[in-house]
């Protein structure tokens, strides 16, 4: 589900409540090694191999330091403990900058000295420039450097920021001149010449300028496309039009989708040179935009295109055809409109066919839709956009449970278009739903096929378990499904269908398998290798530990990324740094990135650190009682958070759902009233007890609604009750697996699914620490 950060409204009422929110996120939880600042946990990595073997692998990067570097890393990490202190309230004034916020950052910094007052100042500089207060951002940012250097390439180039906007360019060309000699390290290196660049030229000194950037020239900084805008300027200033057209176009056509490739059009446009694009280049901008999702922009250029005089009768039929696509996108087309396109017996002819198909899908056409595939059939039976109309027309069939069409469709497309990215999904669904209408002899060919076929396809996990309940229910072959469950309980142990697997096996006394080889190429992905603990002398993850203090975290990752050692370390390390000041969220995600494939790995093989990062059990205390009061499964709760927000308690949904459980607020309003609260805000949904409280009601009675069963209750809390009673009402189902696998909506069978296996590894974690006794000292909440 896509999420937005919520505007932050400067109501008195609603800051005191959000900052009260905010308290929350400042709780500080432990951190291993964090009284050193020195944080470390153990992994371990596995091959993939029949034995899976543990591997250690321990930091090795060691650098050979000066004495001044040893004397400024050993600087760094007190003052990083010095100014601890600071963190929950810059995270508080970087998150809401209420006036509250700013008093206390500000009160901070006056009673501080040294590298501590220069991180409030730091803080409260990145906070005015936020808030567009720029004068007031340059005296924080000249504070800062005077108190102290450990974050001095920062407070140089933020300052130089504030000081351009507040048209202050001699300040801001003061800060930016020698930047790079005396930050060389600085994450702002390859950014510092465009700024620079960009000043001067607001100075009127263009000579400077090109010299700003020829500084820069044998660097990362040239791929840049402020750089190459910034060059583009540089040399229309100098009155060299021709570089500046170069220039600008090299910009448009190799980061058109940027916003300075926006500026560049526009420029290339006043200087009357928007024909120097050949059409073959404004075709490519033209699809550059529409796999963007920018149709508008699209549909403008196909339709310039197209209007070129003299154009080959092929070029200007895709032209059109491909404006009517956009049309389609942003739901302008028409069906007399899409006819009037050419008829042409090309890709272009099939093109207009698949429009009139999806229209005529808009408007339930089931006759018009089936007319126009069987003619795309028979005229462009080889065409991509008959493969786009096939699944198109499987999943509008899919959707009115008229399950033959559906798989008439699918099957069509799987045996006729065996390379399209759409084959493997095509080829899973014609062979579930053929399970669905009892046809299980064909299911059992299709998902035999698809095993063989798609090993690596998503579904294909699918079709091994449904394929091992038609060997246990149909064939009667225990040993044959006990083959396929073991295999999914071995690759995938914590997918949905590991659990459904190890329930089977368990219902069936755990038979012996049979050999299977057809079932042997699937095994545990591997781990990317992981290390045991950090580098003591890192500077950047220094650094990024007191952005961290200081309220500067969109620049963590890149700090820490800055480091040509930390690829085997900076998930762990942004993960910890991000939980260090309760932004759960944050760590979760970076540690998803560490471990994309953490569902295939088995407990013992990642230290416990890892897991409770990717499992959090933030608010735990409050997810407990409330849980109990509504006879609950907190785990079920704790994975339906993990779900909905990530434990984001701020989080706002496109749909308008609010906080850690996704409350929308005539729901939260209506659970607030059965609770006895007397006063109801929407924002109070945003504080993670209230939400917590409210969201486990809610859920207690989605559970009671559909009579105690998690499937059907989960289903209803993502897509709505009514659409799960008309979706049980398509039974009858076998079992509560078959219910799942037929939700029609991907998102909330993948929603259903992930819960359900997220609430049995948290359970899972759980017992492997008490099992074990394992130590969990290094472990994040």
């Amino acid at each position: 589900m896509k999420r937005v950060s919520l505007p932050v409204v400067q109501h008195s009422l609603m800051s005191r409540c959000l900052a009260a929110v905010l308290s929350f996120l400042m709780v500080m939880a432990p951190v291993a090694g964090q009284g050193t600042g020195e944080p470390s946990a153990t992994v371990h990595t596995r091959k993939s191999t029949k034995k899976h073997r543990h591997t250690t692998h321990r930091s090795t990067q060691t650098r050979q330091m000066s004495a001044a570097q040893v004397q400024r890393m050993a600087r760094m990490r007190q003052e990083f403990v010095v100014s601890k202190d600071l963190q929950p309230m810059a995270q508080q004034l970087a998150t809401l900058r209420t006036p509250e916020a700013y008093a206390g950052v500000t009160a901070y910094a006056h009673r501080h000295t040294g590298e501590a007052a220069a991180a409030a100042y730091l803080a409260l500089g990145h906070a005015y420039l936020l808030d567009h207060r720029y004068a007031e951002a340059e005296a924080s940012f000249r504070q800062s450097l005077r108190d102290g250097d450990d974050l001095a390439d920062y407070a140089d180039f933020l300052g130089a920021r504030a000081s351009y906007a507040a048209g202050d360019n001699a300040a801001a060309e003061s800060l930016l001149h020698g930047f790079a000699s005396r930050h060389p390290d600085s994450i702002f290196a390859d950014e510092a010449p465009e700024l620079d660049a960009t000043v001067l030229l607001a100075m009127n000194n263009p000579g400077a300028a090109r010299q700003a950037l020829a500084g820069a020239a044998n660097t990362g900084a040239t791929a840049r496309s402020g750089y190459q805008l910034a060059e583009g300027q540089v040399e229309m200033a100098l009155g060299d039009r021709e570089a500046a057209q170069r220039t600008f176009k090299q910009l448009i056509l190799g980061h058109p989708l940027s916003a300075a490739a926006q500026t560049a059009r526009a420029q290339l446009t006043a200087l009357g040179a928007e024909t120097s694009f050949t059409t073959a280049e404004l075709r490519g901008l033209a699809d550059a935009y529409y796999r963007g999702g920018r149709y508008r922009e699209a549909e403008e250029q196909y339709h310039a295109l197209a209007m070129r005089a003299g154009l080959p009768a092929l070029e200007h039929n895709g032209y059109e055809v491909a404006e009517a696509a956009c049309q389609l996108k942003l739901k302008q087309l028409t069906t007399a409109e899409a006819e009037a396109l050419p008829d042409t017996p090309d890709e272009n002819g099939a093109r207009r066919m698949y429009l009139l198909m999806e229209l005529a899908r808009n408007r339930d056409d089931a006759s018009g839709q089936q007319s126009i595939v069987a003619m795309m059939e028979q005229r462009f039976p080889s065409s991509p956009w008959l493969a786009e109309a096939l699944f198109s027309s499987g999943n509008m069939y899919l959707l009115k449970r008229d399950f033959p069409h559906a798989v008439e469709y699918y099957g069509y497309l799987a045996a006729h278009f065996p390379g399209s990215r759409y084959a493997a999904a095509a080829h899973w669904r014609a062979g579930w739903l053929s399970y669905r209408q009892g046809l299980y002899q064909e299911a059992a060919r299709i998902f035999d096929e698809q095993i063989r076929l798609y090993p690596t396809a998503p579904e294909t996990i699918s079709a091994i378990y449904w394929r091992g309940r038609l060997y246990e229910m149909q064939e009667h072959n225990p040993a044959r499904a006990a083959a396929n469950y073991r295999t999914i309980a071995r690759a995938y142990p914590h997918f949905f269908y590991a659990q459904m697997a190890r329930q089977r096996l368990a219902a069936m006394g755990n038979p012996l398998p049979i050999a299977a080889p057809q079932l042997d190429r699937y095994q545990p992905l591997p781990q990317p290798r992981l290390v045991e603990s950090f580098p003591s002398n890192s500077p950047h993850l220094a650094k990024a530990r007191l952005l961290a203090n200081a309220g500067l975290n969109e620049y963590i990752a890149q700090e820490i990324a800055a480091d040509p050692d930390s690829g085997s370390w900076s998930a762990l390390a942004e993960a910890q740094i991000y939980s260090s000041y309760g932004q759960t969220f944050r760590a979760l995600r970076a540690m998803k990135r560490a471990l994309p494939h953490e569902a295939s790995t088995p407990i013992r093989a990642i230290p416990l650190t890892y897991w409770r990062i990717l499992f959090p059990k933030q608010w735990w205390d409050t997810i407990q009682e409330e849980s109990a009061k509504n006879n609950l499964d907190p785990y079920l709760v704790a994975s339906l958070i993990r779900q909905e927000s990530e434990f984001n308690p701020s989080v706002v949904s496109y749909a308008n759902a609010y906080g850690l459980m996704q409350m929308l607020p005539s729901v939260g309003r209506k659970m607030a009233r059965e609770e006895g609260m007397r006063h109801f805000e929407t924002y109070y949904l945003l504080n993670p007890e209230i939400n917590i409280k409210l969201g486990t009601r809610y859920l207690k009675q989605m559970l009671e609604r559909f009579g105690g069963v998690q499937e059907y209750a989960l289903a209803a809390y993502n897509a709505g009750d009514s659409r799960v009673t008309d979706w049980e009402a398509a039974g009858p189902y076998q079992g509560m697996d078959e219910f799942v696998e037929s939700i029609p909506f991907t998102q909330t069978r993948e929603y259903v699914e992930a819960i359900l296996r997220n609430e049995e590894t948290y359970r899972a974690i759980d017992d492997y620490a008490r099992q074990h006794g394992t130590r969990e000292t290094a472990a994040l909440p």
